[in-house]
Parts: C-alpha cells; structure tokens; sequence
C-alpha cells in the first residue's frame, strides 16, 4: 500500500522540479531579454542624443574681398565658437555681382545655400527667399525697432520682411591730405562737383602728353554718377511709378559732365574690368601711391585706408543742390528651399552678427555703418569714433541720403544703366546717346512689370 502511494509521490515530485526549471530558464531568458531591450533602447536614446547634439551646418554665400573678407571670416569664427547648435561654412565668390550670378544658377539646379548676403526684392516675389516675420519670433535679440528703419525697411517687399541688413554703406569721397595741402586746396572746395572738378583740374599733374596724377578718380560703375544725378535734383523714375526719367536734361547733363572730366579734360580716370574686386583695389592704390589725389569710395573702404594720409568728406552736391547720394544697407535672405532646421541656424548667426556689440565692432573695423542704433552707445564705439573722425563722414552723410531706389522691373533698370555707365566712362559715348538707349530698354522693362504690352 505504501508501495503504490510511493510511486505516484516520486512522479509528482518530479515533475514540481521540471516545472520549476523551467519556470526558472522562462524568467532568466525574460530577464535577459528585458537586459537585451534595455540596452537595445539605451544605444538608441544615446544614438538620439548624439543626433541632437550634432551642430546644423550652414553655408554662407557672400562676395567680399581684401580687409573685409578678413572680417567676416572673423566674425565667422567668433560665432562658430561661441555655441555648439550651428556651424557656418563661409562660401566666397569673386564681388555682390557674382554671388548674384551663382545664386540664380543655385536657384535653377535648386542648390541654394541656407544664407546669402545678397537681395533682389523679384526674388522675393517670386518665393526664393524665406519670409522671416514668423522666424524673427524665435530670435528675441533682433529687435526691428533698434535697427536703422531706413536699413530695415529695405528688406521688406509688399509688407513682409525677407532680409536682414547687416551693414549699411554710402559713397563718400576720400583725399590725400598732403596733396591738397601743397595745392593751396581746402576740403570745403569740395562741397559741390563744379569745385571738385576745379580741385581736379588743379590736382592733374602731367609730363607733356602724358598724365603723371589724375586729379580725382570716380569709382567704375553706375553708382556715383546715380548719386551726383541725385544731389542734381534727378530722379530715376517718375512719382506714378509710370515713367522712367533717365534720359532727361539732368541725367544728360550731370553724366556728360563726367565724360567730359575724362574722356576730354583728363583731369579724371576710370579703373575698370579685372577679377572680383580688382578695379576698386587698383583705384584705391593709386590714391595710396600718389597717382591720384583723391577718389570716390564705399565708406566700407575705410579699413584699407591709411588715415594718416588719407582724410574723407561727404559727396558733393551741385551748386544750389543739397547731397542726397544714396545709402543702402548691405541685406542677408535666408533661402525658402533649405530645410526649417537651417533657416533657424541661419537666422541665430544673422542676430549674432547684427548684435548691438558685432554691428559696432564691423562699423570700426571696415568703416560700413552700424545697422543697429544701440550700437552707437557701444563703449568701444564711442571712443573709436572720437579718435577717428572720418568714420564719422558717413554716418553725416547716410542722415541726409536719398532713400535707396527698389527697381520694380526686378533689377533691369540698374541693368540699362549699368550699361550706359560703361559706354560713357570707358567707350567716350555722348551721355545723350547712352542715356536715350538706356530709357528705352528700361522703360520696355517697366510697362512689361506694370502689366503693360
């Protein structure tokens, strides 16, 4: 009888410890792979962590050369260091017109880097740029009220901001102090053209036919023959919007003026062509080496400049004109096609370089105009601008410019002129001529934006 209460004892004894082992190896191998999946989620949140960490590369498309290339590098540099969310790769092309070139190539191949320095208000438009009202939410430090409005406000197309000046600049004009000096030549003789090209003509050196140190040298281009129409009264397009008025007696009259300067009196001469920026460099160095006694040049010249020798003045008007040479405010976008990611990193490095601090200390080291006002109470500013007055020329000059002209034909107008430009001060072409061909082609330009046939 124990017999046959025995055995049955043995097998269910039995199989309480099979049950059990395997109770044992089931809660080892769920241990095991809890272990396993937890160390499965660890690497992913560390690999998660580590993606989160890697700063957004950008790249910077920008056409600066000599002393301010060195700059921007600079600044670059400086906000690369001083945070870990955003590296900014700087892109330089040859000058503002090759950059322009390479970002409609960008655009076509759709490219684009995240930032450029670079604006054309059609661009804009036609969506190319990012509309920056609801990015400047995320960056509290850009105050649009703290900001030149005149600077700000030329960002802006239809009511919407699309860019973010970062210096501002004017043409002013700038003079060997020891040439005007030995010519008996005060700087107020230069207040008006008729007594800048008075000056000219007194400063010209020459050695019988052939001309030793040209009395002034105009910078090549379109822009200070625009300006010297505006401080004539001139204006490029009518106060409908309707008409353009290039080709009127002002326009003739004032560009004839600087054909004559050259071309006949060769009191005046022209750099032109070359790589990037060669033609302003060689201008600038015949004014640093006595060829020239004077040229007109961006205020951002004023970092290349030897100011004891050199000293500046604002533009001339003309006699019974007031000076009304344009300012301008050098403009970054940030592109429409990049990913949201990179348009805020973009917008973190253009509120780092446009800080009150950074906008002082570009102004100082370039001679371009603060875009922010608070950067006038910037301590190191201050004490720069009472050591250095001439920095202070276009500040004088940019609180009584013309406001900067918005071609509406999306830059053909400048275009027409630009070229114009060319056939007066290289090709010896009447200014009548130019002038009558340019209206032309701009006025076709201007009915064709306005809707016209």
């Amino acid at each position: 009888m124990f017999a046959s209460h025995r055995k049955p004892s043995t097998t269910l004894s039995l199989l309480v410890v099979v049950l059990s082992f395997i109770l044992v190896l089931a809660s080892a191998c769920s241990k095991a792979d809890e272990t396993g999946k937890g160390t499965q989620d660890q690497s992913k949140n560390s690999e998660q962590t580590k993606s989160a960490a890697k700063p957004v590369e950008i790249e910077f498309w920008y056409g600066l050369g000599g002393k301010l290339g060195d700059n921007m590098k600079s600044l670059i540099d400086k906000f690369n260091q001083s945070q870990n969310e955003v590296i900014v790769k700087p892109i330089v092309q040859g000058n503002y017109s090759e950059t322009s070139q390479k970002l409609q190539a960008a655009i076509a191949s759709k490219k684009v880097p995240a930032v450029a320095l670079s604006f054309n208000p059609d661009w804009a438009k036609k969506g190319y740029y990012a509309q920056l009202d609801e990015l400047l939410t995320g960056e509290p430090s850009i105050k649009p009220d703290d900001y030149v409005q005149a600077f700000w406000k030329s960002g802006q197309v239809d009511g919407k901001q699309y860019a973010i000046p970062m210096y501002g600049s004017t043409q002013v004009l700038y003079y060997r102090k020891d040439m005007l000096e030995k010519a008996g030549i005060k700087p107020e003789q230069l207040r008006t053209w008729e007594g800048l090209a008075e000056a000219a003509k007194q400063l010209t050196v020459r050695e019988g036919d052939q001309v030793k140190v040209y009395g002034w040298e105009p910078m090549w281009g379109s822009g200070n023959m625009i300006d010297s129409t505006y401080s004539h009264g001139g204006k490029i397009i009518s106060d409908d919007g309707k008409e353009v008025l290039i080709d009127s007696k002002v326009w003739v009259d004032t560009w004839e003026s600087f054909r004559k300067w050259i071309h006949e009196d060769k009191i005046m001469r022209i750099h032109s062509g070359g790589q990037g920026w060669e033609y302003w460099y060689k201008t600038i160095d015949d004014v640093m080496q006595g060829r020239a006694a004077g040229y007109t040049g961006s205020s951002g010249d004023q970092g290349d400049l030897d100011f004891s020798k050199i000293a500046a003045y604002p533009q001339p008007a003309w006699e019974g004109f007031e000076t009304k040479a344009a300012a301008g405010g050098s403009k970054a976008v940030i592109f429409a096609d990049v990913p949201q990611e990179q348009q805020k990193a973009a917008m973190k490095w253009l509120a780092f370089f446009t800080s009150p601090e950074n906008s002082a200390s570009w102004s100082m080291n370039t001679g371009y105009i603060a875009v922010r006002n608070s950067s006038l109470e910037d301590p190191a500013f201050k004490a720069y601008s009472e050591k250095n007055p001439q920095s202070q020329v276009p500040l004088q000059q940019a609180m009584k410019s013309s406001v900067e002209f918005v071609d509406p034909t999306g830059g053909k107008i400048f275009d027409a002129l630009n070229i114009a430009a060319d056939k007066v001060q290289i090709e010896n072409v009447p200014a009548a001529v130019a002038l009558k061909e340019a209206k032309e082609k701009a006025q076709k330009a201007l009915d064709q934006a306005l809707g016209g046939k």
